[in-house]
């Protein structure tokens, strides 16, 4: 139960509550949608209070899809979704052929009308969503209230359903009021986060101005992993806190696949030299031991460059991730080309050899390299230490 709400949204526009679990989002979209009796309170359509719109009006306003297990039986998915056309037939329900097109239309924008013929009960959890999106769109309402719609979905009829969603607010002026949890996805559709938790609202407003990383930490009371609100990306807690046997040449975006594999392998590294709005040091932050990075847009001066060197020569094995060699001033390539004149192993994921005489193994994939015997010694050696501890 949320104390204290009084929120509002605009025709055609789109607002979505986000919070943990139980912390009453599904509770404020069944009171505003009358499937749950208000204890105090008044929602409006307009000026016109719910509470005095009888059963069809309130229908033909607002179309719902809750996350309660629907199961009609005997029906074909044809049958439920027309049972969205039925605030707007005669005593009889007879549908005409104005509410058969529309009925075949809403299908088709979901994309189950191959499904028309088909048993309802027989679906499985994602189809029978978008069935149940379906009615929702035959009912031609002003508002649709949606909680977490996009569970059960794969990503591709996730994307599809939010477009739709986007498609109906911005097209037909529709007012869509939903629950999420993919808070990556509600900061893309929403015009207005409510975002709430321990029976309160905790803030509300454009998402582009509320929501951050540590605004999402305080929120779900994360403290293992990470979310990171710039690239909507979650990251696993770090495996290991030991001194870094590793350093990782990255940058350009081809860092973080090799970040996340050496996590995964419970193996510590440092990397570098980052560029600050470099989406590798965005990872990094969360699973790096040490970051030597520069200020974006500025060559890497001597103190950043004397850092990173320091940091490679600690380190046994050194990965190439593939980043760009290209500049005249580039001074990870100097690094580079150092440790190679040094005899320390590189394990190198370009598909250009690198011209040096030094040890390099090239790989043609990551999961290749990351079970190499180098890697392999080193996680062993983690084990050990754990084991000993």
């Amino acid at each position: 139960m949320i104390k204290d709400i009084n929120i509002g949204v605009e025709k055609g526009k789109i607002l979505c509550l986000l919070g943990p679990n139980g912390s009453g989002k599904s509770t404020v979209l069944r009171s505003i949608s009358k499937h749950l009796k208000k204890i105090a309170g008044t929602v409006f359509i307009g000026k016109e209070d719910i509470n005095h719109l009888n059963s069809v009006e309130t229908a033909k306003k607002i179309s719902v899809v809750l996350t309660d297990r629907v199961a009609p039986e005997l029906m074909t998915c044809q049958e439920v979704v027309a049972t969205g056309r039925y605030p707007y037939t005669n005593h009889f329900g007879k549908l005409t052929e104005r509410d058969e097109q529309i009925i075949e239309e809403s299908m088709k924008s979901v994309k189950v009308l191959e499904l028309r013929d088909k048993d309802f009960t027989q679906l499985s959890d994602g189809q029978k969503q978008r069935v149940l999106l379906a009615r929702a769109i035959c009912q031609k309402p002003e508002i649709i209230i949606l909680d977490e719609p996009t569970s059960y979905l794969d990503i591709r009829h996730k994307i599809e359903l939010l477009g739709i969603l986007r498609k109906m607010a911005v097209e037909d002026k529709v007012t869509v009021v939903l629950s999420l949890h993919e808070v990556d996805l509600a900061a893309k559709l929403a015009d207005t986060i409510i975002l709430v938790n321990d029976n309160r609202v905790y803030g509300c407003g454009c998402p582009e101005d509320i929501l951050d990383d540590a605004i999402i930490r305080n929120l779900y009371g994360i403290d293992q992993g990470s979310f990171n609100m710039l690239l909507g990306s979650v990251e696993l807690p770090k495996t290991c806190h030991a001194d870094p046997n590793v350093f990782v040449f990255g940058g350009d975006g081809y860092g973080t696949l090799c970040y996340r594999a050496l996590n995964k392998k419970g193996i510590s590294f440092c990397t570098g030299v980052l560029y600050h709005n470099d989406v590798d040091y965005q990872v990094a932050k969360s699973l790096a031991h040490e970051i030597i990075f520069e200020k974006s847009f500025r060559p890497i001066s001597d103190a950043v460059y004397e850092a990173a060197r320091k940091a490679m020569f600690k380190c046994d094995v050194i990965i190439d991730s593939g980043f760009e060699l290209e500049g005249e001033n580039n001074r990870n390539r100097t690094l580079l080309e150092l440790a190679k004149n040094t005899g320390k192993t590189i394990l190198c994921l370009r598909r250009k050899p690198l011209k040096t005489s030094g040890s390099v193994r090239y790989f043609d994939d990551i999961q290749t390299m990351i079970n190499s015997p180098e890697l392999e010694a080193l996680a062993s050696e983690k084990n050990e230490v754990a084991l000993c501890s």
